[in-house]
Parts: C-alpha cells; structure tokens; sequence
C-alpha cells in the first residue's frame, strides 16, 4: 500500500520540483533523490533506486515514470496524477505560450542562434549516449546499421525496421544479463495492473484509428514517440519531427524551436509536444498532445512495476534492452545530421553560435537553458 500522505502535499512538492528542474532527466532524477529521499524521506535510498531502475528499462519519459510512482507510494491514484500534473504543467505551459507568441510574431533573427544551440545540444548527448550506450564494438556496429538505412532510405517504416533489427542484434551479439533488481514495495495490486494495461491498450487502439485529422495525426504520433522512445529524451526527436513534418502540419524550422525552446524551461523534455500541438492546433491541441506524449510510458511503468522483478529475470530480454539502446544512438545520430544540423548550420554566424554554444555546454559550468538563451539572443544580436 501507498505510504500515508495526502494528493495536496503531493501535488505541491512536484510543482515546486517542475519549476526549478533544469537539465533534463538525469538532474530532475537528482533533484528527487535531494527532495523526496534526503529531505522529505517519502522512501528510502534502496526503493528509489529501484523505481529508478525500472524507468530506465521501460520506454518512455524516464523522470515523469519515476515521479508517478512515488506519487503513487505517496497518495495512491490522486497522488500519481497530482504528480505529473505538477511536474509537467509549468513546462507545458511556458512552451505552448510560447508557440503562440512564436506564430504571431514570426521568424525572426532569434531563430537562427536557438536552431545552432539545438545543434550543439543534440551533438553532445549523442556523444555521451554512445559513450554509456555503445561501450564495446558489438553495440558501435549496432548503432551504425541503424543510423546508416535512416540516412539513405528515408521511409517512415524504416526507423521501425532497424529498431527492431537492433532489438535482434542485441539478443545474439551482447553479453550476460542486467543486475537483478532488488524487492519492489508500494506498488498497485495485480487488479491494479491489468486494469493500467488495458487503459495502455485502448490508447493505442484509438489513435489507430483510420481517422484523417491534424489532431489525430498529433495524438497518434505523440502516444507512438512516447511509447518507443528508450534512452533519452533526445531521442523523442526524429520519433515526433517525421511524421508532423512529412505530413505537412509543421515546418522544419518551427518543429528545431520547439525543441530548442524546450532545452531553456523546467521540467521534461517530453513537453515540447505541447510546443507542437500549439503550434498545429492552439490550446486544445497542445494539451491533447500532452497527454498523448506521457501516457505510454506512464501507464506502462504504473502496470508493470509488480512484475518487473519476473521481466528482469529474463536474460535474453536483457540482451534486446542493449541492442534497442545502442539503437537509440544511431537514431539520434541520424536526426541530428538530418535535419538538424542541415537546418541549423546554414551560414557563418549558426557556426560560430554552435561552436560557442557546444564549448560552453562541454564545459560543465553553464546550464542548458542558459546556452540556449544566450545562442537565441546572439542571433538576434548579430544577425
């Protein structure tokens, strides 16, 4: 059962956590660990690492999982929901603001600074994935043959294709099983799990539908980015961009600020789809796209958290998580030449800012959002 507390302390604790989380998943989970643990002493050092653990092997958006599930532990239902809902919210509200005020006032000077940050932003986490990600030759060669077909034989079914191809590769050429996790407490009951599973199902059945729509384009490609994406926020990129792109309801150029702006706001990363569903449909739109984005990877990690201890058990499952997460390198290497560095670097001054802006982000000592912010206004300055 949920240790004792109320949706209202709930709520507020991730609100405050929401606005001041900076630097994506690996600091917000920092930032919960200094809150929740050390400070509030909601659980322990051990069940933490637990929920953590399972985030990590389960697609989706790695903090918001965690969040959900302490939530849970906290207050039950209404504190899983008080959680996202608090941690989300001001992000999502700052970046579909934004892109209304981005559509009103235009392209401008600004933009040429924010697409090089997200070049340089995007080319330093593919380099550190592949650093914990593609640690020996079996996993390089993985994410090569994932990047090279999505570079030379755009289709939208072809990043599914090598994904599932990496999945394989991982189960014959990368060794041993993962660690086994330790013992899961708090967790919804069996009921429980099932009834969140079919919730999951029935999403997906949905957006499935054979509906021509903007909307439910939006919602069918947010609720498939949010419940493939492994190894990152970043990687959500390409999962969103060809879709919305290809299908004509977005430019490249407002698609790269959206996720450049999303770099300079609190919160998870995953909410740029509220930048994008502002920007196709205005304010119902971008909270349709929201709550698209998150609800696989939430449900998902509230409906199986009672069986993760069985799923990691598994060796051979251990091996396809390897394999999909080299593969996630590769795909987001491919993203990031096409079109991000192609949309970004197209004069002189986008250089010099992307150098500027990767310089400065290498160097450990200025947050993102504050790179992001300086490359906007730089272009601004200078163009």
């Amino acid at each position: 059962m949920p240790s004792p507390g109320s949706v209202r302390e709930v709520f507020t604790t991730f609100l405050g956590l929401g606005l001041t989380s900076f630097g994506g998943p690996v600091a917000h989970l920092a930032y919960y660990r200094a809150a929740l643990v050390e400070r509030r002493r909601w659980l322990d050092e051990a069940a933490y690492a637990d929920l953590v653990a399972l985030a990590q092997f389960l697609p989706g958006p790695t903090s918001s999982q965690v969040g959900v599930l302490i939530g849970w532990r906290r207050a039950g239902w209404g504190g899983a929901l008080a959680a996202w809902t608090a941690f989300t919210l001001p992000s999502a509200l700052l970046l579909a603001g934004a892109a209304l005020v981005a559509a009103q006032v235009g392209p401008g000077p600004w933009l040429t600074g924010l697409l090089a940050a997200v070049v340089a932003v995007v080319g330093l986490a593919v380099t550190g994935m592949a650093r914990s990600l593609c640690p020996d030759l079996p996993r390089g060669l993985i994410a090569l043959a994932v990047a090279v077909p999505l570079l030379l034989l755009p289709h939208p079914l072809t990043p599914l294709l090598a994904m599932m191809g990496a999945g394989l590769a991982g189960w014959f050429l990368t060794p041993g099983p993962m660690a086994p996790p330790g013992t899961l407490e708090g967790v919804p009951s069996r009921r429980a799990s099932m009834i969140l599973l079919g919730l999951l199902v029935a999403v997906v059945g949905v957006v499935c539908l054979p509906i021509d729509h903007p909307w439910m384009t939006l919602a069918r490609t947010c609720v498939t980015a949010g419940g493939l994406v492994m190894g990152g926020g970043h990687v959500v990129l390409p999962l969103l961009r060809d879709p919305l792109v290809d299908a004509g309801l977005l430019s490249d150029g407002t698609f790269l600020a959206g996720y450049g702006a999303a770099q300079a706001v609190p919160g998870p990363l995953f909410a740029v789809a509220a930048w994008l569903g502002a920007a196709i449909g205005g304010p119902g739109a971008a909270a349709l796209a929201t709550v698209a984005i998150f609800a696989p990877g939430v449900l998902l990690a509230l409906g199986t958290v009672r069986f993760y201890r069985g799923l990691m058990d598994r060796p051979h499952l251990a091996r396809v998580v390897r394999g999909l997460n080299a593969g996630v390198v590769g795909l987001l290497a491919a993203a990031w030449w096409d079109p991000i560095v192609r949309e970004g670097l197209t004069s002189p001054l986008a250089v010099g800012i992307a150098t500027g802006a990767a310089l400065a982000l290498a160097s450990g000592r200025i947050p993102a959002w504050a790179v992001v912010l300086g490359a906007a206004s730089a272009g601004a300055w200078w163009a």
